[in-house]
């Protein structure tokens, strides 16, 4: 007589193995349930936790999801999946309010005039975006952990070198400028998927190094690169029934969101009212505090 499939907490179990004992069926998803699978804290507090890394990236030109994602592993208790699937879509959505904004700040035409290079980036961000996705999603918990804890600190230097120093260009010739624009957007994309971020602080010093882009108008590609390539990870995290998390926390979600939004505006007001010296430095410091920390997860 065939077993009985029933939903268990930690993925499916079969009943009627061998000796009458429940076997255990193989489950990708297993080390990444969804705990908790339904966020217990406060709406104002989950509001005021948005907003304040809504401040921090507006500060910075940013949308702030490298800060988010430590919060909502630390503070509000979601496991590593789960983290970076929320981050991903409240990314998502930063990044559709920031796009209309960023191109009324800069020149539409000018930014239309550097389509090769979103397009040279895409041809290697699309395909990182699927292969980080499908990765993270079969790493174990406590792998996935040390991976986004090694990836903060990268994005922490990127942060430092970005916006501490002045970028040059590397003058490649055409045939390596190709190619390498393929190779860094794979990367880019798995960094972004896996994170569950935009990218933007990885994408920007790409484009000025090996294209040879103001640093302002960098800024707009980065965001027409980051939103096909968020979209492709979304579409591959979907197919592994990752999104379980956004439907069981949808209030939690939007609350964020709402407070990310706030807070971006409220950064951007106070951009220039303390020094990148200052600023910048402090914010690295954090991320590096909230590597080690979930470097340490268990």
């Amino acid at each position: 007589m065939r077993g009985v499939l029933v939903a268990a907490p930690f993925g499916v179990t079969r009943h009627g193995g061998p000796g009458g004992r429940p076997a255990r069926m193989p489950d990708m998803t297993t080390d990444q349930n969804l705990v908790p699978l339904r966020s217990t804290h406060s709406l104002p507090v989950v509001f005021g936790a948005g907003a304040a890394i809504g401040v921090l990236g507006g500060m910075i030109g940013l949308g702030g999801a490298e800060f988010r994602l430590p919060l909502l592993i630390s503070l509000f208790g979601f496991a590593a999946l789960s983290a970076v699937i929320l981050n991903k879509a409240m990314s998502l959505v930063v990044v559709l309010v920031a796009l209309p904004a960023r191109m009324a700040a800069v020149p539409a035409a000018e930014v239309a005039s550097q389509w090769p290079v979103a397009v040279n980036l895409l041809a290697g961000s699309l395909l990182g975006a699927w292969a980080g996705a499908a990765w993270a999603v079969r790493m174990r918990s406590s792998t996935l952990y040390k991976v986004l804890a090694a990836l903060m600190v990268l994005m922490a230097v990127a942060l430092l070198i970005t916006h501490t120093t002045a970028l040059g260009t590397l003058d490649l010739a055409l045939w390596a400028q190709i190619p390498s624009g393929v190779v860094a957007g794979f990367g880019i994309g798995v960094v972004a998927a896996i994170m569950g971020v935009a990218g933007g602080e990885l994408l920007i010093p790409t484009i000025v190094l090996l294209f040879a882009v103001d640093i302002k108008t960098a800024g707009s590609l980065s965001l027409l690169v980051s939103l096909p390539t968020m979209l492709v990870a979304f579409a591959r995290y979907s197919r592994d029934g990752s999104f379980e998390v956004l439907g069981a926390n949808r209030r939690f979600t939007l609350i964020m969101i709402a407070g990310s939004i706030a807070g971006a505006m409220l950064g951007g007001l106070l951009l220039g009212v303390f020094s990148d010296l200052v600023l910048i430095p402090a914010l690295a410091v954090i991320l590096l505090i909230s590597a080690v920390k979930l470097a340490r997860h268990d």
